[in-house]
């Protein structure tokens, strides 16, 4: 039978499922404390905050994009840095980890269209609604992209992935080495929460822009949940290798 041994992070040597390391705290402090700031900002000058603190290229955006940077430098170097190559499974859901990072990263800053000032094509401005070459913007018969997969599919994607996994994750042992094998990062209680907790205070946000705050707040959140998770993330020769660790 197989057991799982904790592994460490590049915020702690060992944690357990109720601990939380200062470089953690510090980031939730950093997040929620911006977002605040952006929610105070948004009633006192709304277009100091539209303009200037969510602007297109500006802090938050650029903060929204370097947790992606991290989950991908993290999760390349689980696979770089192995002493002998882990399973296919391993494997895979270890890239499909860098991939989505990637394709958020790339979404949220236009694949870099107006860094290297590329103009888009004639496509990308008759079909998305900010003329940017992107999918998350893009218009198909009059649907919003961006509200049907982006929007409603994401929010039923995560609220499965934050309440319901962590329980079935817990209840059933298969399932449990299953996640494990795939090396798929379980939340922690305090990183739901503070997803919930996120969701929440940003409904007072009365500008458009609030989504904003939203991204930037919840990308900190999944580098904290992939980083730090609360099951150790392992390949299943390790596991095989270590059976009587628990």
């Amino acid at each position: 039978m197989l057991s799982i041994k904790k592994t460490s992070t590049p915020f702690t040597e060992t944690h357990t499922a109720s601990s939380i390391s200062l470089p953690e705290k510090l980031a939730l402090a950093q997040t929620f404390g911006l977002v605040v700031l952006g929610i105070v900002a948004s009633y006192i000058d709304t277009a100091w905050f539209e303009e200037v603190y969510t602007v297109e290229d500006g802090f938050v955006e650029w903060l929204t994009v370097l947790p992606l940077v991290v989950v991908i430098a993290f999760c390349l170097s689980r696979i770089i840095g192995r002493k002998e190559p882990g399973s296919v499974r391993f494997m895979t859901g270890t890239i499909l980890i860098v991939l989505f990072s990637f394709f958020v990263a790339g979404e949220e800053i236009s694949w870099g269209q107006r860094i290297f000032q590329v103009q888009s094509t004639g496509f990308f401005k008759e079909n998305n609604s900010q003329q940017e070459m992107n999918l998350h913007n893009m218009v198909i018969n009059g649907v919003k992209v961006n509200k049907v997969i982006f929007s409603q599919a994401l929010t039923v994607g995560a609220a499965f992935y934050l309440l319901a996994l962590p329980l079935i994750y817990r209840k059933s042992r298969n399932i449990k080495e299953l996640i494990d094998g795939w090396a798929v990062p379980v939340p922690r209680l305090y990183q739901i929460i503070s997803f919930l907790l996120l969701f929440g205070v940003i409904g007072l946000c009365p500008s458009g822009k609030r989504a904003e705050l939203l991204e930037m707040g919840a990308t900190t959140l999944f580098c904290l949940i992939v980083l730090c998770p609360f099951n150790p993330i392992q390949s299943d020769r390790e596991l095989l290798n270590n059976p009587k660790q628990s």
